[in-house]
């Protein structure tokens, strides 16, 4: 399976020395040039399990962008272009216009509720709160109780 993420699940990933998770879950993971530079701001290196792709279909980006960050875009586009199974996505509004795109999108939570099904994580819950705690990533009461409930945690 492939996904193609924008930054702020990565960069969450990454703060709590979780990225392989990604690895674990998809067998392929991309980025496009503007989520490598987003990241690169922050984070010495990019990991290795992570592909950087430019984005062929600049026009649809510069269509995009009239609406969401460069990051956002081209990972929309890149999705596109990959016929990717996932978008990794958290933002609400990127998240809208990729499902108008026709994409597939995920959250990091969701990320974490398949890990868990697949036994690679023994609890959503823990990360979540380390997440939170380390990372400053943010998600509501009542989405964390839809899938701690999933995740049988509640």
């Amino acid at each position: 399976m492939i996904v193609v993420s924008d930054t702020s699940a990565l960069t969450s990933l990454l703060q709590i020395g979780q990225v392989e998770l990604l690895a674990s879950v998809y067998s392929e993971v991309f980025i496009p040039e503007a989520v490598r530079d987003e990241l690169l701001k922050e984070h010495p290196a990019i990991p290795s399990l992570v592909h950087c792709r430019r984005v062929a279909h600049q026009d649809e980006v510069r269509r995009l962008l009239q609406e969401l960050d460069a990051g956002e875009a081209e990972a929309i586009v890149l999705a596109k272009e990959l016929k990717a199974d996932d978008l990794l996505m958290d933002e609400t509004l990127g998240r809208r216009v990729a499902m108008r795109e026709g994409l597939h999108v995920i959250g990091l939570m969701g990320v974490l509720l398949e890990a868990k099904g697949q036994g690679l994580i023994a609890s959503v819950s823990k990360l979540t709160e380390e997440l939170e705690l380390k990372a400053r990533f943010r998600v509501s009461t009542p989405v964390k109780e839809i899938i701690f409930r999933a995740a049988g945690e509640l």
